[in-house]
């Protein structure tokens, strides 16, 4: 599937269509480039999915939990993460496995650890400055 952010005034329209075809899955790999707009577009699915905190990057936490009136969401970013062996530390699994939404940023890092049923999610920038969301 395939969705269009033409600008940040309908990033939560594409947000709800995100949201409306996920289907039962749980986890969700966020590929894209630096300044693709992961983190954008994960804020938009948060606010839509009704979580009232303030929504920031994990870039430093590396996870941020987040309450939703309906599910509990994990924002992840491992842009920082040097060894597998952290997310170990971590104990990952307790976050992939535990039926929480589970939106996850730069997972090229941590693939090997990914769940087999994870969703891969690629934002793009297109040449007319909108974004493609692919999943």
């Amino acid at each position: 599937m395939e969705i269009k952010i033409q600008n940040l005034d309908n990033i939560r329209e594409a947000a709800r269509e995100f949201i409306d075809n996920i289907g039962e899955n749980t986890v969700f790999a966020f590929y894209g480039k630096m300044g693709a707009g992961k983190t954008t577009f994960v804020k938009a699915i948060c606010e839509e999915l009704g979580v009232e905190d303030v929504i920031t990057s994990p870039t430093f936490a590396i996870v941020n939990e987040y309450e939703a009136p309906q599910k509990t969401i994990y924002h992840f970013d491992f842009y920082r993460i040097k060894k597998l062996e952290e997310v170990y530390d971590m104990g990952y699994e307790d976050y992939f496995y535990s039926g929480a939404l589970c939106f996850i940023e730069w997972p090229e890092l941590i693939e090997d650890v990914l769940p087999e049923d994870a969703v891969k999610v690629t934002i793009e920038e297109c040449t007319d400055g909108s974004r493609s969301v692919k999943f």
